[in-house]
């Protein structure tokens, strides 16, 4: 399966041109080896109405399965994603930021200072990732599993629960 992608990157700095992104570009590598598609990216400032407006849009549009915002998430003033995105879901997903912060605590006790969050939007799953490189990564691996069978259960896909009937081998 073929997922489209849209990635945020939410910062003050990168949007004004002071700092090079390059937690955008580290998800892009990701998404690129798991050879899904990149439809959409962008950077926009720490401001929860900006980001609100580009994930209604992105996800209103239809042509994006997932999307993957990183930055904003942390305990800093002007970190407002999670804000933002609780705006714009229907639906939360809050297993999807379990396991995330779960597979980060072992690697740095700074995981359990996270706020994101992940939810739905029509059929599009948006999951906020920390603004660095490496912790976006990590913490997009951790969920890349399970993203092909979240597209086809909110695409309504035929047959798409027979997954659930699979044994896990522990």
């Amino acid at each position: 399966m073929v997922v489209r992608v849209g990635i945020l990157t939410v910062s003050d700095r990168s949007f004004r041109g002071e700092r090079v992104d390059a937690s955008g570009p580290a998800l892009e590598s990701v998404i690129s080896e798991q050879g899904w598609n990149i439809v959409l990216n962008s950077i926009v400032p720490d401001e929860v109405e900006i980001i609100r407006r580009t994930l209604i849009d992105w996800a209103d549009g239809g042509g994006i399965d997932l999307i993957l915002t990183t930055g904003g998430t942390g305990f800093g003033p002007r970190d407002v994603t999670p804000e933002a995105t609780r705006l714009v879901v229907e639906r939360l997903a809050p297993g999807i930021t379990e396991a995330i912060r779960a597979q980060s605590l072992p690697i740095t006790p700074h995981a359990m200072l996270s706020r994101a969050v992940a939810g739905i939007r029509n059929r599009s799953l948006i999951i906020n990732l920390p603004g660095s490189p490496k912790g976006a990564v990590e913490s997009l691996n951790v969920v890349l599993p399970v993203i092909p069978h979240a597209v086809e259960l909110m695409g309504g896909e035929p047959g798409s629960e027979t997954h659930h009937n699979l044994k896990t081998q522990r």
